[in-house]
C-alpha cells in the first residue's frame, strides 16, 4: 500500500512541478516538437534531438516489460503505454501504482509478445540509441542545451521525464526477473544504475520468456 501510496504522489507532484514551477512556456515549443517529429533537424541542437528521440524509446522498453506484465494485471497495460509514447511517466505512474506484483506468466505468447520478447529487438534498440547518444553527444552545444533546460518548459520537464523513466524502471524489472529465473541481483543492480543502456542491455540479454502449456480437463 505504501507503494502505491508513493506513485501516486510522485504523479502528483510531476504534475504540479511540471505546470507550477519549471520554466515557462516558449512560444516556439510547437515548432520545434513538429520540426523533432518530422525529422527536419538542422536547426535544432542535437542534444535535444537525442533527448527526444530516447523518450521515443523509453515506452517501447517498457512495452517489452508492461504488455506482458498486463496478461496477469486487472488493468489494460496497453492504454498507460500507448499514451507514455506522448506523455513517458506521466501516463506510466497511474500504472505503477493501479498494477500488482506479479512475477509469473501464463499461457503461450502471441506474436506480438513474441515480438517483445526478443533479443533482436534489444538489440536494435541498442544499435539507435547508440547512434543516437553519439550524434548529441558529439555534435551537441551543451551552453546551448542548459540555457535551454533553465528557460524552456518542454526541454525542462522532457529531460525530468526522461530521469523518471530511468528510476522507475526497476519498478517492473524484477518481477519481470522473476518471470525469466533470474536470480542474480547484480543484475538488478547493474541495469538499475546505468541510465537507458542498462535497461536495453537487459533486453538483449535476458532469457526468453518461458510458457505454459493449458491443460483442459
Amino acid at each position: 500500500m505504501n507503494r502505491k501510496i508513493a506513485f501516486w504522489l510522485l504523479w502528483v507532484g510531476l504534475i504540479s512541478y511540471a505546470f507550477l514551477l519549471a520554466p515557462p512556456e516558449q512560444p516556439d515549443t510547437l515548432e520545434l516538437i513538429k520540426n523533432l517529429s518530422l525529422g527536419n533537424w538542422k536547426e535544432i541542437n542535437p542534444l535535444v534531438v537525442a533527448l527526444f528521440n530516447f523518450m521515443g524509446i523509453w515506452p517501447i522498453i517498457y512495452s517489452c516489460l508492461l504488455f506482458i506484465d498486463g496478461r496477469e494485471q486487472k488493468i489494460p497495460a496497453w492504454l498507460f503505454v500507448t499514451v507514455s509514447f506522448g506523455l513517458g511517466a506521466f501516463a506510466l505512474l497511474p500504472y505503477l501504482a493501479l498494477r500488482e506484483p506479479n512475477r509469473e506468466f501464463t499461457g503461450q505468447k502471441n506474436l506480438f509478445l513474441k515480438i517483445l520478447d526478443s533479443r533482436w529487438l534489444g538489440i536494435f534498440l541498442a544499435l539507435v540509441s547508440a547512434s543516437l547518444l553519439a550524434y548529441g553527444v558529439l555534435g551537441g552545444d551543451w551552453g546551448n542545451f542548459i540555457h535551454q533546460w533553465q528557460t524552456s518548459r518542454f526541454i525542462h520537464v522532457m529531460s525530468i521525464d526522461f530521469c523518471l523513466l530511468w528510476l522507475l524502471f526497476p519498478a517492473i524489472l524484477g518481477d519481470d526477473m522473476a518471470r525469466r529465473g533470474v536470480k542474480y541481483p547484480q543484475v538488478f543492480l547493474a541495469v538499475s544504475l546505468v541510465p537507458l543502456f542498462g535497461a536495453i542491455a537487459y533486453l538483449c540479454l535476458r532469457p526468453p520468456l518461458p510458457e505454459t502449456s493449458l491443460v483442459h480437463t
